[in-house]
């Protein structure tokens, strides 16, 4: 098997589009509307070898992220360079511990999200 996609559900659109696409780098790679209940946005990245749908409900509800959802995490090749992007825009973040093997960052999206940006080794 092969994963297909990863959902996930969002409350303000355009702002996360922003977010996935501006900062993390995926392009908008297909758009279903459902009816007037919702809009499912998939993103890839260049070589759409993974998606992550985007799900905005019209109806306006609210959603409690819990705590059972872990984060999506996105390879750079410079760390640093991401850093001055997330401090510019001024994002909280938080860095790994100089004893650990890998180099990441965690920030949040628009909706909560945690998204860890690790450093290609």
């Amino acid at each position: 098997m092969k994963l297909a996609h990863t959902m996930i559900r969002v409350k303000d659109l355009d702002a996360t589009l922003d977010f996935y696409t501006n900062f993390i780098g995926l392009k908008e790679v297909r758009r279903k509307e459902i009816g007037d209940e919702a809009v499912l946005v998939f993103l890839a990245d260049e070589n759409e070898h993974y998606h992550v749908e985007l799900t905005y409900n019209n109806d306006g509800r609210d959603y409690d992220l819990g705590d059972q959802f872990g984060h999506l995490a996105f390879f750079t090749d410079d760390l640093e360079k991401v850093v001055a992007d997330v401090e510019s825009r001024g994002w909280w973040y938080r860095r790994s511990k100089a004893t650990v093997g890998s180099k990441y960052i965690f920030v949040k999206d628009p909706n909560g999200y945690d998204i860890e940006v690790l450093e290609r080794r």
